[in-house]
């Protein structure tokens, strides 16, 4: 029996959400080791992360681990819906967005469009080995990233999430915006491979 992708979503997003703290913290650690271990992930440059929520895999390990030149970025959602990136450090001023999340205080024109980051790492809450990603079902990455359907990095985009989210195959929407690589606790893993 196939599932539908929302169906696919409340599965996965409850069995995220019944990880123990110890376990995502664990996960957050030995992802930013495989992350830490790529030597084309150690360029300088911006590098797009998210603030993780729901039980979403934690980012803060990799963003204590980035190499020298690197800057930290967390996505805030515009009012027309594109995503935008902010560089932020731990203590600079949040606010809480239209779902919750909390976004960088940061002036429009001091953001990044999606195309100046060096590499992203988006969340997940299923993925497959060719590449494939299965969000929230909002889009918002998938238009943020558009321009690298059918090219080249940069930006590489990094998939997160747990060993688990792992699925056989999923089918590509024609708005999907394909995965670089994967990166779980059990390692990183390029896409297609």
């Amino acid at each position: 029996m196939t599932l539908s992708r929302a169906e696919l979503r409340r599965d996965l997003r409850a069995r995220r959400a019944a990880l123990t703290p110890g376990i995502r913290l664990a996960a957050a650690d030995a992802v930013a080791r495989h992350l830490g271990d790529q030597p084309h992930l150690r360029e300088p440059g911006y590098v797009g992360g998210y603030w993780a929520v729901n039980g979403e895999l934690p980012l803060h390990a990799v963003q204590l681990r980035l190499a020298p030149g690197q800057v930290w970025c967390l996505p805030i959602v515009q009012d027309d819906g594109s995503l935008r990136f902010a560089p932020w450090r731990a203590g600079d001023p949040m606010q809480p967005n239209r779902y919750g999340i909390p976004e960088p205080v940061l002036a429009p024109e001091s953001t990044l469009e999606p195309a100046q980051l060096q590499w992203a790492l988006l969340p997940l809450l299923g993925f497959d080995r060719r590449g494939g990603r299965l969000g929230m079902g909002g889009g918002y990455y998938d238009r943020a990233f558009s321009f690298r359907r059918g090219t080249d990095a940069p930006p590489r985009l990094v998939g997160v999430g747990y060993a688990f989210q792992e699925l056989p195959e999923l089918a590509a929407e024609p708005w999907d915006v394909a995965l670089d690589a994967i990166a779980t606790e059990h390692g990183f893993h390029p896409a297609g491979r």
